[in-house]
């Protein structure tokens, strides 16, 4: 599918917001002309790419039918109800998740199927069904997905979060796998190369997944022919489980450890096709956009 680029500084509004909110986190601005990092690819993607594959795969509800086509359906968490609206009443007794549709980072873990408190839990998502995700931070993909929320079963084991692998694929390739521990308490991540060797110095070491071989094989199926995408997978028991694809990691604004990860990921995104996400014009600053 051909990708729409439109011009760079055909939004000064969020040139200027992405230049500023790129200053917050990392302290400079990001080099949008010339870019070698990671991070700042990430913004240009959000400035320029309009692929429509990438709606489609980040929509929570809708991707499970291609992950099912192209890995099978045993790598599918089951949906068990997704709509506009929850019930007014939950129907489930067993560990749920509650989550939506459309946005990140908004979801619900519920030990006892919401039977606690399940008003709060439908005035929550009612919260994330009534506005629209990705305008802050000019994420476009989230803005064409339809709002909505769906319900799962918790694939953790004894009312703990399942380990997190998140497979950065460079043109078809894995080359690291970020793996986020205890996301509920203590949150915090190891990346390690394809091999599963830490690449932070003091790094722990952590077991190696049993699919390492497997998941890498699907991640790769799944961000074939794109020229990056993370695909994030979860390995409860034997059979990995499909998490979700992401497109904007952190949104290009979480640091790296160690720091030379995001010249490397540029490299390798730059590679991979990356550099038609930049333009041959120079980027306008933050400052000349606010002037």
């Amino acid at each position: 599918m051909e990708t729409v680029l439109p011009g760079i500084g055909d939004d000064a509004g969020a040139l200027l917001r992405i230049n500023l909110t790129y200053l917050w986190r990392h302290r400079r601005l990001p080099n949008l002309a010339d870019p070698t990092l990671f991070t700042e690819l990430v913004q240009l993607r959000k400035l320029r790419d309009r692929d429509l594959r990438m709606p489609a795969m980040a929509d929570k509800v809708a991707v499970k039918a291609l992950v099912a086509a192209r890995l099978g359906r045993a790598w599918v968490v089951p949906t068990l109800w997704h709509g506009t609206t929850l019930p007014e009443q939950s129907r489930w007794t067993s560990p749920i998740v509650v989550k939506s549709r459309h946005g990140c980072n908004q979801n619900l873990f519920l030990p006892d199927g919401g039977a606690a408190d399940w008003p709060a839990v439908w005035r929550q998502a009612a919260g994330w069904l009534g506005a629209s995700y990705g305008g802050w931070l000019d994420e476009w993909l989230y803005t064409q997905i339809p709002r909505g929320a769906l319900i799962e079963p918790f694939v953790g084991t004894d009312g703990q979060l399942p380990i997190d692998y998140k497979f950065y694929v460079f043109g078809g390739r894995v080359s690291h796998v970020q793996v986020h521990l205890d996301r509920a308490h203590d949150h915090r991540w190891v990346v390690h190369d394809s091999d599963w060797v830490p690449l932070a110095n003091g790094a722990p070491r952590l077991p190696r997944p049993s699919a390492l071989r497997e998941m890498i094989a699907a991640a790769e199926e799944l961000a074939s022919n794109m020229d990056f995408a993370r695909v994030d997978l979860y390995q409860p028991g034997a059979q990995p489980l499909f998490g979700e694809v992401s497109f904007y990691p952190g949104s290009g604004l979480d640091r790296f450890d160690p720091p030379a990860l995001d010249a490397a990921m540029g490299a390798l995104w730059l590679r991979a096709g990356g550099h038609r996400l930049v333009t041959r014009q120079p980027a306008p600053t933050a400052i000349e956009v606010a002037v």
